[in-house]
Order: structure tokens, then C-alpha cells, then sequence
């Protein structure tokens, strides 16, 4: 039977996957069972072409039975909480426009859009953004999306809260204190911190934002595939 394929675009989405379902490292990725059906878990490194080469990779080497995509997003408005699992009902692609849909795995009911950009949203783009349906910000979604259905493979995005892009917390000097693949960059964070040492207190709090998102997430999917697989 077909692999469940998890792809995450950090590290940091997938460490809640390998501790809950004791995934070990392979050539793949991460390989383990949930429930008895295989799994596979990548990273793929944050962004769209990232994205797109981890997918080219991973269906290179295993034809899944559905892909699911795990990890963090943005949200545009004040009242979602940190850590509310998003089930979009459509994914948009901020650089084309196109749309796209995914099949659900379990119970669930979708709302709103997911935009998938690589730069950082502005506070001014937001109102025309939630015009759209918009309820959330992410960086890889629709290039995996686009994967997917290129080669007929099913798909499911599970992301969960973990900062607003209505504070302005996250803008590009914040952002590029990780590198491309997903990993802090300690010098980086040293120099910024000692740039800013009043927004410590920020980044502590969005780091507890992202752990707390990143395992909500991972339970969300965890329990979808083994509701949307059983029998």
C-alpha cells in the first residue's frame, strides 16, 4: 500500500511528527507507521522553489496515496488564537492567481483562503487580502499543491496559528534569521538581539507561539489520516 507522505517546509513542523509517531531518518526523509500504514515525512526548506524541489524529490522517489502538509501560518486578523488548527476551503497562489483545492482527510468543515506568497505581507495589504476570504499567510502550500496535482496525488494542508501578520511582528529582518532551509541562524539571532534587545521579549513569546502551532498542527494531521484511513 501506498505511503502517507507529511511535508513540512522546517524543521521545527516536523519534530512533533518524529517524537508522536517515532519516524527515523532515511534516505527519503523520515520513514516510520501510523497505525500500521507507512509513512514518509520531508522537509522541504521554506518558499515556494523550495518547496517545489522537495516535491520533485519526493515524488521521485515514492508515489504517495496522499500528501499532507503540516506546519505554521499567518494569520490576517486579531481574533483567531495561537494554535487554532486552519482548514482552508482553496489555497491561492500570491504570484499567479491560481486556486486550488484539497481533498480532506476525516471530519472537518473548510473556510476561507490560504495565500501563499514569499514576501512578507504588510500590514496595508491585509484589507484587500481578507476581501478576498483570505484567513491566512503561508510561504509553500500552493507550490505543493501544484506538485500534487500535476501528479494526480491527493493532498490536505493542516496548519496551525502561530503569529499575526496584523502586529507587524514578523517583518524581513525577523524573518531572515533563519536560513533558507528552516534553521535558526545563531549569529544572526545574536546580532539582531543585541540590535533589538527590547524585542526579546516579542520573540520569545512568537517562539512559544510556533511550538505551541507546530504540535496542534501535527495532531490535527495525525488524527485526520488516521480517521480519513481507517478500515
Amino acid at each position: 500500500m501506498a505511503p502517507i507522505a507529511f511535508v513540512c517546509a522546517m524543521p521545527m513542523e516536523l519534530k512533533p511528527l518524529v517524537k508522536r509517531l517515532g519516524l527515523r531518518r532515511t534516505g527519503v526523509g523520515h520513514e516510520g507507521t501510523l497505525d500500521g500504514r507507512d509513512v514518509v515525512a520531508i522537509v522541504t526548506g521554506m518558499g515556494t522553489r523550495l518547496a517545489a524541489e522537495g516535491m520533485e524529490r519526493l515524488l521521485g522517489a515514492v508515489t504517495p496515496a496522499h500528501v499532507v502538509v503540516v506546519g505554521i501560518t499567518g494569520a490576517v486578523e486579531d481574533e483567531t488564537p495561537i494554535g487554532a488548527v486552519v482548514l482552508p476551503e482553496r489555497v491561492i497562489d500570491g504570484a499567479s492567481g491560481r486556486e486550488h483545492h484539497h481533498e480532506l482527510l476525516g471530519p472537518g468543515d473548510t473556510h476561507g483562503a490560504m495565500w501563499t506568497t514569499d514576501r512578507i505581507t504588510t500590514a496595508e495589504e491585509l484589507p484587500a487580502l481578507r476581501e478576498q476570504g483570505v484567513v491566512s499567510l503561508d510561504m509553500e502550500t500552493a507550490a505543493i499543491a501544484l506538485a500534487c496535482e500535476q501528479r494526480d496525488v491527493p493532498w490536505t494542508v493542516f496548519r496551525a496559528i502561530s503569529d499575526r501578520a496584523t502586529d507587524g511582528s514578523v517583518d524581513e529582518e525577523l524573518f531572515r534569521l533563519s536560513d533558507q532551509d528552516g534553521t535558526p541562524n545563531p549569529r544572526a539571532v545574536a546580532r539582531y538581539v543585541l540590535r533589538h534587545p527590547g524585542r526579546l521579549p516579542g520573540m520569545i513569546r512568537m517562539g512559544k507561539g510556533a511550538k505551541l502551532a507546530t504540535e496542534r498542527a501535527a495532531e490535527a494531521a495525525i488524527a485526520a489520516v488516521r480517521a480519513g484511513t481507517a478500515g
